[in-house]
């Protein structure tokens, strides 16, 4: 039969008191009559003490079989053989002043050392110290509620010792041990307070460490009220705590109806975003429908009759001379024929300057440099130059380039950032002229149409909303500042205009809203909308006259003597003050043929 055999064993670790398991592994453990563990003990001297332990590691390590004097005490305990792979030892017990010399295991006659199957040695702690529930006065129980848990304060509790190894004790019942750590222990006692099972009427708290069992001290249930309170005190708070409910109670009725309150305008004002989103989503497909329709209307109005390009001849004289009417480039000599000829000689010769580049560098310089040399001089002087140069453009490019250059070193010792914000320099609206020159075909063949076509919508979707005729403000704009904020009744109608008795009668949408003059101008731009703004008639030298058949024609203008006021002030006429209906027949007619009907009266509702 084979010698029983270790393989493992573990912990490596316990307390003076002994009585730790220790789970021993190997073969054939269960052919082993007397299991033990031994444990060898020594007083030593301090300067011999290295040696012993040198000479005790040579030997565990060789296998060799200890030999012992008899002056070499030894404690043992039996080991349990759980099976023939498996068993169980307990510690011994040593004394706190004795020194560990070995600890290994007897089977019968095999002896193995604990150091040469766990793979280091067995260590001897001191007793973990657990203190009394009660530290101040031991004697006095300690108060537990039920639900709670009791918390045991001590040292040194897990350095040679585990949760699952500690077992609890309150009287007859086990404390559960929930949690163990170096300083604390946790255990939760039973829901009902257990028996005793000493001669005290508590029960008390042990905790049992291998064979170390503590005593921690009696533990009373907080089950009744040891101290009962005063009748005055117990009045006292059962008016307190009346007050506090009734007080509680006040606020909880305010809180309910204030959230009641609060829910009727939450749904009303849901009801109401419901309502505004159906009338959004309405207004917004009728507007969609409306603003498809009013674009190909667009499309076709500035694809018909084109768009009014000026000729490049008043497109120059516009950009140099805004503002002004019979520019220079139209202008002849309008001199004596004795002194023509001289002014021609001199015409010539400043011709002959202007071309010098030196000269024409130095004389801007100079005209630049006089006080009194005004910024509309400026501006003035170089669209002369630009007209005077407009056949040599190369020649007027280099002199620009050369004066935008002493223009910037003027700038940079300034402020960089304010160059070419404003034209307060003859260079600045020579460049503005080139610019503008550089643009023409640009403009005409690419980018006049779409820009254009913005305006005309633009214009178009503004004038479907009220406009102030005093103020331009408008319901419709895009500039926020200019907004008309008042809401305003109004509503679009067509108005059938006659130009003549050969020509065909032309519909006009307006609103019932627009003063007279803003009805001419809506004309107008109907009847005129092919031919440059320049080329129309202006709305003041025109009246516009309602034709009602039988009753006769009636002038309307913005003030007559039907006109409204309120307090101080007086309201333009509109064509709801007229009461003009919807598909009424108009014409615009002279100013002058229009004398004799600015006398009528007219009386409102007729």
């Amino acid at each position: 039969m084979e010698d029983p055999v270790i393989t493992a064993a573990s912990p490596a670790e316990s307390f003076y008191e002994g009585g730790r398991s220790i789970k021993v592994s190997g073969r054939n453990l269960d052919v082993v009559q007397q299991p033990m563990i031994s444990v060898r003990l020594e007083h030593m001297v301090e300067n011999t003490l290295v040696m012993r332990r040198r000479r005790n590691a040579r030997l565990l390590a060789n296998n060799n079989p200890l030999v012992f004097n008899s002056t070499v005490s030894k404690k043992q305990e039996r080991c349990t053989v759980v099976s023939s792979f498996e068993m169980t030892c307990v510690t011994p017990s040593v004394t706190h002043d004795s020194k560990v010399i070995g600890v290994w295991f007897e089977l019968d006659n095999v002896k193995v050392a604990f150091e040469s199957v766990a793979g280091k040695t067995f260590s001897y702690y001191p007793n973990p110290e657990l203190f009394a529930l009660n530290r101040d006065d031991p004697d006095t129980p300690y108060r537990f509620k039920p639900g709670g848990v009791i918390a045991v304060e001590g040292k040194g509790l897990t350095r040679a010792m585990t949760r699952g190894e500690v077992v609890a004790w309150l009287g007859d019942k086990e404390c559960e041990v929930k949690t163990l750590d170096s300083t604390h222990l946790y255990c939760e006692p039973p829901e009902k307070q257990p028996a005793s099972l000493g001669n005290h009427k508590l029960p008390s708290l042990r905790v049992v460490m291998g064979k170390l069992n503590i005593d921690l001290g009696t533990v009373q249930y907080d089950t009744e009220d040891l101290s009962p309170v005063p009748l005055a005190a117990q009045v006292g708070l059962a008016a307190g705590a009346t007050v506090v409910v009734l007080v509680v109670l006040v606020i909880i009725l305010m809180y309910r109806r204030k959230s009641k309150q609060a829910l009727r305008d939450y749904k009303k004002v849901l009801v109401q975003l419901e309502t505004l989103e159906i009338n959004v989503g309405d207004q917004c497909r009728k507007e969609f429908t409306d603003l498809m329709t009013e674009m190909m209307d667009l499309s076709s109005d500035v694809g018909g009759p084109g768009i009014p390009l000026l000729d490049y001849k008043t497109y120059a004289e516009r950009v140099f001379f805004p503002g002004q009417r019979g520019a220079p480039l139209s202008q002849n000599l309008d001199l004596p024929e004795s002194r023509r000829q001289t002014v021609e000689q001199g015409l010539g010769q400043l011709n002959n300057l202007l071309n010098n580049r030196l000269f024409l560098i130095r004389f801007i310089h100079t005209l630049e440099a006089q006080q009194n040399f005004s910024q509309r001089d400026r501006g003035y002087v170089a669209s002369l130059l630009t007209m005077a140069l407009h056949d040599q453009l190369e020649y007027f490019t280099d002199v620009m380039k050369t004066l935008l250059g002493d223009l910037v070193k003027q700038y940079v010792a300034k402020n960089p950032k304010l160059m070419l914000r404003r034209t307060e320099t003859v260079v600045e609206k020579m460049l503005t002229n080139w610019m503008s020159i550089c643009l023409y075909s640009f403009l005409k063949e690419v980018a006049g149409e779409p820009l254009y076509m913005l305006y005309r919508a633009i214009k178009y979707q503004v004038d479907k909303g009220p406009v102030d005729a005093v103020t331009g403000k408008a319901k419709r704009t895009l500039n926020d500042s200019h907004l008309l904020r008042e809401d305003i009744d109004y509503c679009s109608i067509t108005l059938v205009v006659k130009g003549g008795v050969e020509v065909q009668p032309c519909p006009v949408k307006v609103l019932d809203t627009d003063t007279i003059t803003q009805v001419k101008d809506k004309i107008l731009d109907q009847i005129y909308k092919g031919a440059p703004f320049s080329q129309r008639p202006a709305a003041d030298s025109l009246d516009l006259e309602w034709r009602s058949g039988q009753a006769g024609h009636l002038t309307l203008s913005d003030d007559d003597v039907t006109a409204v006021f309120q307090g101080r002030w007086r309201k333009l006429n509109t064509l709801q003050h007229y009461k003009v209906p919807d598909g009424a027949t108009v014409a615009l007619i002279p100013g002058s043929a229009a004398v004799m009907g600015i006398h009528q009266v007219y009386q409102t509702g007729e």
